[in-house]
């Protein structure tokens, strides 16, 4: 067992609560294996390379996270990729002069955590957000081989920045696109930093305290480590069980819940 600081009573002090560990997490250092995962974070700034972005500034608070538990982490800013417009997986084929998505995808399709992190403008998700869901809708028709959607078996999170209010349309919108596609969500899988309403600072912006703010350092540390526990569960589990959400059957005429056995 260990103590930890708790919420404490009304007038808020801190109190001392007692923490029951289990041996496995003891040994594991509280939070399992994560040293056979990978992650990709794909930054939707409008800024290219080398511009700063403040957006990546909250990326590297959840990177830290996963790279101390041995995560392989990959980041992908969309802005210095072709990512041309459309809904099919690959545009050249499509009259597109040069799409760059086919290889992005590959390194998506990698990873057992995606995070899409991006900023807020007029209290939306960027357009390089809306591109990159778009062209993730694109591959959405793909199949693994157990005859499931493609993204099945993963987890998704995301992260928004800004200095005007928006965070939560912008999250929602992103983690309602990452189910609908077949990503897990878990618990809590959001984080964002805004200023104050009007003009102001942005996150890496000297006083903002952005960076120091403890709410964003919260909400940032328990959806790195819920898209952690929830990748580790789906792993070890082989990934979503292949029952009832195989298109190949259904495309067959096959129906988990038909009355005829033949149709089953």
């Amino acid at each position: 067992m260990r103590p930890c600081q708790g919420a404490g009573g009304a007038g808020g002090s801190p109190s001392v609560t007692t923490v029951q560990k289990t041996d496995t997490e003891e040994q594991q250092g509280g939070g399992g294996r994560h040293d056979d995962l990978r992650a990709v974070f794909v930054n939707a700034t409008l800024k290219p390379s080398p511009a700063v972005s403040n957006t990546q500034g909250l990326i590297d608070r959840s990177r830290v996270l996963m790279e101390r538990q041995g995560v392989r982490v990959e980041e992908i800013r969309a802005v210095d990729h072709v990512l041309a417009p459309g809904v099919y997986p690959d545009m050249t084929e499509h009259g597109a002069a040069a799409d760059d998505w086919p290889q992005l995808y590959a390194r998506v399709l990698a990873a057992d955590i995606l995070v899409l992190a991006g900023p807020i403008w007029l209290g939306d998700n960027s357009s390089l957000m809306k591109r990159v869901i778009e062209r993730l809708y694109a591959c959405s028709s793909l199949l693994n081989d157990r005859g499931q959607y493609a993204y099945y078996g993963r987890v998704g999170g995301c992260l928004i920045t800004g200095n005007e209010d928006g965070v939560k349309h912008c999250a929602m919108n992103v983690l309602y696109s990452l189910q609908h596609l077949g990503y897990v969500i878990p618990p809590q899988a959001d984080a964002g930093w805004v200023g104050e309403a009007g003009p102001g600072p942005s996150y890496l912006d000297p006083g903002s305290g952005g960076p120091e703010n403890d709410f964003t350092q919260r909400n940032t540390a328990f959806m790195t480590w819920n898209l952690l526990h929830l990748a580790r569960m789906l792993k070890d589990a082989g990934g979503i069980p292949a029952h009832g959400n195989r298109r190949t059957e259904w495309d067959a005429g096959c129906r988990s819940d038909a009355a005829n056995p033949e149709h089953r």
